[in-house]
């Protein structure tokens, strides 16, 4: 796919109600494009027929996907793709795919596999839910990672946060059976959010020993804006839990 197909792209479906209304849905994120560099353009033209998944409402195959079987991770909103690329650097036996609705972030994401020389990462350029509504397998993922996803912070708009009951039983039913959900936020408030969520979700169960809360995991790596928190004395809160049934 082109690059200027590629951005052009709607991420997220348009859908109707039987008389022809538009159906309007509560989003987690607002659609951001920015102006794409010339790399990240470059890196869009030469690397998605390689790396780049288009929407299409088919389950894939991951087997196919990859060209061999492996662990499955999956990243809901990659950024600018650092973090992902260097976990797929860290971990070449695992098959990593990301998904992410700002163009720039996923060519800046190509930019840097490719500089890497990375052939375990896919991107997709849509909406997370529809991606998983449609294309994934139910039960055929090992890990589902949520970083620093948009707080929301503003009591009024907590319900666009993504962590929703409905949102974490969808990736319940992707997960293998003891597969993880790993997520991540630097506002206090909004992790004692995903925690009463998660709590009240059935099948799932928390993987921390002490308290809500684990220790940063050493498989996500500590970013540049994670590290100036750190020296601002902000915190940063993990959790994983585990499916169960």
């Amino acid at each position: 796919m082109s690059q200027e197909s590629r951005t052009n792209a709607d991420v997220t479906l348009t859908e109707y109600t039987e008389d022809g209304k538009l159906v309007r849905k509560i989003r987690s994120f607002v659609r951001r494009e920015g102006r794409l560099t010339k790399g990240q353009q470059l890196a869009l033209e030469n690397n998605w027929s390689a790396m780049g998944i288009d929407f299409d409402k088919q389950p894939l195959n991951w087997t196919e996907v990859y060209g061999r079987e492996g662990h499955v991770v999956l990243e809901i909103g990659f950024g600018m793709g650092a973090s992902l690329v260097e976990m797929a650097k860290n971990a070449p036996e695992k098959n990593f795919i990301g998904i992410e609705v700002h163009s720039p972030g996923v060519g800046a994401c190509l930019m840097a596999a490719e500089a890497e020389g990375l052939t375990n990462l896919r991107v997709m350029c849509h909406d997370a839910v529809e991606v998983f509504e449609y294309m994934i397998p139910d039960g055929s993922l090992d890990t589902v990672q949520l970083f620093f996803p948009d707080p929301w912070h503003k009591a009024r708009h907590h319900k666009r946060r993504i962590v929703q009951p409905a949102f974490v039983e969808m990736v319940r039913k992707k997960l293998k059976i003891g597969g993880i959900f790993h997520m991540a936020t630097d506002w206090e408030n909004y992790a004692e959010h995903m925690v009463e969520v998660m709590k009240a979700a059935p099948g799932y169960e928390n993987t921390a020993t002490d308290g809500d809360y684990i220790p940063r995991p050493d498989e996500r790596p500590l970013t540049k804006f994670e590290a100036r928190g750190h020296r601002l004395g902000h915190g940063v809160w993990d959790m994983k839990f585990a499916r169960t049934e």
